[in-house]
């Protein structure tokens, strides 16, 4: 397995890439669509999904990537119980059809049914929350990035609950 905190910077440009998509269709006069769930879907949900998919693939991790819109299709892919990419390019798609600014880009990477590795951005607000599970469990690592807000990193210990 990779060196998983190797992995964050990528994930964090892919979390920032596919927010660029997201902000000039935020900024329009977008269509909404219901999904067969009856769920919103837009076109920056699918923008970013696919940013978001085509990065993780040239990772080439070979771990299966779980991502929202592909999956509301039909096209989830068969988990085995390996490490596998979760996805919700648009996190909050009510938030973005309301114009509050209140959605975010969701990445993460599961292992053994847990998150290890975790990138959150707010792109209105241009923050961007990362972290990593360090070496042996129970430990993470992580920071946050903010325009106008400063910057800010820690590290503890604790369980999350999901």
């Amino acid at each position: 397995m990779p060196d998983i905190a190797a992995l964050l910077p990528a994930v964090e440009q892919l979390a920032r890439a596919a927010g660029q998509l997201i902000l000039p269709i935020y900024a329009s006069d977008f269509a909404v669509r219901g999904k067969a769930d009856a769920s919103p879907v837009t076109a920056a949900d699918e923008a970013a999904e696919r940013c978001i998919v085509a990065g993780l693939q040239a990772l080439q991790t070979g771990w299966p990537i779980v991502a929202e819109e592909a999956a509301a299709r039909g096209e989830a892919p068969v988990l085995d119980g390996g490490p596998f990419w979760l996805v919700d390019p648009l996190d909050g798609t009510r938030e973005f059809i309301a114009r509050n600014g209140e959605f975010t880009v969701n990445i993460a990477l599961v292992v053994a049914g847990r998150p290890v590795l975790g990138v959150v951005l707010e792109p209105v607000a241009g923050r961007l929350y990362a972290g990593v599970v360090m070496q042996g469990g129970g430990q993470w690592q992580g920071q946050w990035q903010g325009q106008g807000q400063g910057q800010g990193q820690g590290q503890g210990q604790g369980q999350g609950q999901g």
